[in-house]
């Protein structure tokens, strides 16, 4: 499993807070990848996890959800939200919605790189 970055880094709460149920809550700080899905008309943003990192979230045994789902607390830039991250079979990693709010305040465009911050709550 990789090593933890500083949590204070990513705004998240303290090491050494425990999860209450099924899985420990992981984090991780990542440079990733911004994407636009093509499968549908709409616009759809999304930032790539990077390989090492969705291994690192598949290991971990949590109770199933939809989709494959994975409910987190994401950071980028001073944005701060909480979604889902969802498995991507095309990448075989996961994939972080961005929302258009976090986009529009980030100033995301429709690809290029966002230091992303997250934190797994299915735990």
């Amino acid at each position: 499993m990789r090593p933890r970055p500083p949590v204070a880094d990513l705004g998240m709460p303290r090491p050494g807070v425990r999860a209450t149920s099924y899985a420990e809550r992981m984090f991780f700080e990542f440079d990733a990848e911004v994407f636009r899905w093509t499968a549908r008309t709409q616009d759809w943003y999304f930032a790539a996890v990077p390989d090492e990192i969705s291994a690192d979230i598949r290991e971990v045994p949590r109770m199933p959800r939809g989709f494959g789902a994975v409910r987190v607390r994401a950071r980028i830039g001073d944005s701060r939200w909480e979604t889902s991250i969802f498995p991507d079979s095309d990448r075989g990693t996961y994939i972080l919605p961005l929302k258009r709010s976090v986009r529009d305040a980030e100033g995301i465009g429709s690809d290029g790189i966002v230091r992303v911050g997250l934190e797994t709550l299915d735990a």
